[in-house]
């Protein structure tokens, strides 16, 4: 199979256009769809893993529970070590003693950042403020310290790691933002849209066969826009508090991420 030009049985589906998604049209939101209360804290989700079967590969999972009843701003907040009441927000290090503080869970990884709570970011000094707080609460910084302030900064140089990793990337940043407004994705679920399925299917096909970077970097161009077409349908979901919309866009963005990956693999 294969043996004319990888790409053009690939072009017909690749081209097509897909129309919006309503949640009654080809995917199942089944009642397990959680919509809480939102709050704030830490989160993660399962890794995404390719399965033979058309279950849904991107199962959306998060520990922890995001909320909390008051933010950083809030309350008044002193350094554990000087006692110095803290000038800034997020409070992550004291300005008068240098201390790291311990994690505050109240703070989410936009406030880490100084970011405004969207999907859309607008500030493109992100990595900049990353690499400015590692310089602060790097461990290797406070290796002289007291036991208790290594660990502060190991939680505290983990935790904006793991920020800076989610909101660097679309996925994981629209997963986070949905998870800060209180929506659950049951990790059970599982996209009944064949023609979608049928499509993943053979661009995967497309990338195991392909006999050349060329080949797969054309497959990859495609891949792109599509995660930039279902980008955009969850900036616009999410914007117009259309979570069920926005749940069927991460679904998607989810398979396509994967395929872009195998192709990095290989190339």
């Amino acid at each position: 199979m294969w043996k004319k030009n990888l790409w053009t049985p690939l072009s017909p589906i690749l081209r097509r256009r897909f129309p919006s998604f309503s949640p009654n049209s080809t995917l199942n939101i089944p009642s397990s769809t959680i919509f809480s209360s939102p709050c704030s804290s830490t989160a993660q989700y399962s890794r995404v893993f390719w399965s033979s079967s058309y279950d849904f590969l991107g199962s959306l999972k998060f520990s922890r529970k995001l909320c909390s009843s008051q933010s950083a701003e809030q309350v008044h907040v002193r350094c554990w070590n000087c006692k110095a009441a803290a000038q800034t927000t997020p409070f992550l290090a004291c300005d008068s003693c240098r201390s790291v503080q311990p994690v505050d869970p109240s703070v989410d990884y936009f406030q880490i950042f100084g970011l405004e709570k969207k999907y859309e970011l607008e500030d493109n000094n992100l990595e900049g403020k990353y690499k400015d707080w590692q310089k602060k609460l790097h461990p290797d910084l406070v290796h002289s310290k007291s036991e208790e302030e290594k660990g502060y900064a190991a939680e505290q140089s983990a935790r904006v790691i793991d920020a800076y990793r989610t909101l660097s990337k679309p996925l994981a940043r629209a997963i986070y933002v949905l998870k800060l407004e209180g929506v659950d994705v049951d990790e059970e679920q599982t996209i009944s849209d064949i023609s979608f399925l049928a499509e993943i299917m053979e661009i995967r096909e497309a990338v195991e066969e392909a006999v050349n970077s060329e080949a797969l970097l054309q497959i990859q161009s495609q891949v792109q826009e599509k995660l930039k077409h279902w980008s955009q349908s969850f900036s616009n979901a999410f914007q117009s508090r259309k979570f069920e919309d926005a749940v069927i866009s991460v679904q998607r963005m989810t398979y396509y991420m994967r395929v872009n990956d195998e192709i990095m693999k290989k190339l």
